[in-house]
């Protein structure tokens, strides 16, 4: 049974993935049926990288995709292979929300999203050209994978911060420090073919309808939606985890990611010890 959920899951997103190469790409600044795409341009801070974000409007009744989407969907895919004086970029994620779409529970943003990026330049004293290609999900009554192609120069010297960038900065889930985390630990146990994840937060309840979600630092790793509970000030997740193709696998704890969605507000972990 476990098998067959992976496989569901490895040819939805081959299914996705082969529909996303085919998709209209959506010119930056320009209008479609379902989106508007821009790049913010924002500032260059003292230490020389510069933030700027991609910024989404969504159309009325549709909506994209969190860094991991759930059980249905695909993440955002970033290319910037194209850009000239840039040799990283960071993406901060705003908290994402949890949505009902045709039955199934997914992670992601509705109406608009500014995603923040921050970039490093080759050389400081330039200009950074931007120009990317960034694959992504949207979902109303169908799910359509589009291809989005956008390009911008981003002056120097410009330091007066956008506030629609500072306010999706501001947006991010709490840190365990902030969220009052006492305590995380992870039980890791053999299933047939993967591995069983328990894994214990100790934290103030963040709203109704908590949700954890676990990430791993390997992309090959799938993990299903995690089944979340509580005892008084305990939040409680189990998870199963497979290896997309079938094979034997051992989980980097530190790599380990934990974001608990609540209505009040999310809360982000890194790393899960051994109990």
């Amino acid at each position: 049974m476990a098998h067959l959920r992976v496989m569901i899951r490895i040819v939805f997103n081959l299914f996705l993935s082969v529909a996303a190469l085919a998709a209209l790409p959506v010119a930056a600044q320009q209008n479609s049926d379902i989106l508007d795409a821009s790049i913010l341009t924002g500032w260059q801070r003292a230490d020389g990288k510069h933030v700027a974000a991609l910024h989404l409007k969504l159309n009325d009744g549709w909506k994209t995709y969190w860094r991991s989407p759930g059980d249905a969907g695909i993440p955002p895919q970033f290319t910037w292979s194209g850009s000239r004086n840039l040799s990283n970029v960071a993406v901060s994620w705003p908290a994402p929300k949890r949505i009902l779409q045709s039955g199934v529970h997914t992670i992601g943003y509705e109406n608009s999203l500014t995603l923040p990026l921050t970039l490093t330049p080759t050389q400081k004293s330039k200009p950074i050209s931007l120009d990317g290609e960034i694959i992504i999900g949207v979902c109303k009554d169908v799910c359509v994978p589009m291809t989005l192609k956008l390009s911008q120069d981003l002056p120097a010297g410009q330091t007066k911060p956008d506030p629609r960038i500072v306010a999706a900065l501001a947006d991010r889930p709490y840190s365990a420090a902030e969220a009052g985390v006492a305590r995380v630990a992870c039980h890791i146990s053999p299933l047939a073919d993967g591995l069983h994840l328990r894994a214990e937060v100790d934290l103030p309840a963040t709203g109704a309808g908590e949700l954890a979600v676990i990430e791993t630092a390997n992309p090959q790793v799938w993990v299903a939606q995690a089944k979340t509970s509580r005892q008084g000030g305990r939040l409680i997740a189990e998870t199963e985890l497979y290896h997309v193709e079938g094979r034997t696998f051992a989980i980097n704890r530190s790599g380990l990611r934990i974001t608990v969605l609540g209505k009040k507000h999310a809360v982000e972990i890194q790393g899960c010890p051994a109990g």
